[in-house]
């Protein structure tokens, strides 16, 4: 059975605002389980029954799976070998530890073969944003754009645009603003109904102080995820910067009405005191 049928694919969540730097959410999802067929030979389900306890391990208790897939990695080899540095670099994630969860996810690529280009495109991503995290920037962008390259080979708009939204970060970060907008444009293009691309872009077109065109992406980034409060905050500041100090408050107040108790929130309350209220600031 190809690796594919067994590895569970891992989309990595997109993170914050591009224009800092910032750096994603490595929290992972598990999707597109593959059905437990009574014909899957015993050996394919033990292996994809090990990964997915894996996966559950590295949410609730990240240095126990840490241990195991270390050891499991050091114990065998191929499509096996694969999997714990899957698991091995989630969990290595989890911890902090940027460097290690790099080479565990570098080592799962580079031991599949040419033509596992989905899953190469997949780890070779969370490796680059390993390498984000950790603050090698350079390192991080050449991922990112080989990790391109084997998701346009697979033919997946899933995993390219993630590539290209990595590759956009790593670019922001260097001070390459220019050249990520067209990244961008192509992770929204390849995601049509994820706001998570448009949302980034209205972020780098406000730093390049084309509010028009920012308020235009971000509007689009509220039609595709109309309760992502992270939009609802980045609407606000475009919207204050532009002059429009009711549709900031508006935007900041719904942020705070759709999740009291989050960052976002505490950021969208920080930025009505300084804005002050309405009576005053007109």
């Amino acid at each position: 059975m190809p690796l594919a049928h067994i590895l569970l694919p891992i989309l990595l969540q997109a993170g914050p605002d591009p224009s800092a730097g910032a750096i994603p959410d490595y929290s992972a999802e598990v999707q597109d389980r593959p059905p437990r067929e009574l014909e899957q030979p015993v050996g394919e389900r033990v292996k994809q029954t090990w990964l997915e306890e894996c996966f559950e391990l590295v949410e609730s208790d990240p240095a126990r799976a840490h241990v195991q897939a270390e050891m499991r990695r050091n114990s065998s080899q191929g499509p096996d070998r694969v999997l714990a540095n899957h698991c091995l670099g989630l969990a290595a994630t989890q911890l902090g530890h940027w460097s290690e969860a790099r080479t565990a996810f570098l080592a799962g690529r580079d031991e599949l073969p040419p033509e596992e280009s989905s899953l190469r495109a997949r780890l070779g991503t969370m490796a680059g944003n390993a390498a984000l995290a950790s603050g090698d920037v350079e390192d991080a962008l050449a991922l990112f754009r080989n990790a391109r390259t084997e998701a346009q080979r697979a033919t997946s708009a899933d995993l390219e645009a993630i590539a290209a939204m990595g590759a956009a970060r790593a670019l922001v970060s260097l001070g390459q603003l220019d050249e990520a907008e067209p990244l961008l444009k192509d992770a929204a293009r390849l995601r049509p109904k994820d706001g998570e691309p448009q949302l980034l872009l209205a972020t780098l077109l406000r730093r390049l102080g084309r509010l028009e065109e920012a308020q235009a992406a971000i509007g689009e980034a509220a039609n595709r995820a109309p309760d992502d409060s992270a939009i609802g905050l980045e609407a606000g500041v475009i919207a204050v910067l532009d002059g429009r100090d009711d549709a900031a408050r508006q935007s900041w107040q719904s942020v705070i009405d759709l999740v009291p108790d989050s960052a976002e929130a505490e950021s969208a309350r920080a930025y009505l005191q300084q804005l002050g209220p309405a009576s005053t600031a007109e």
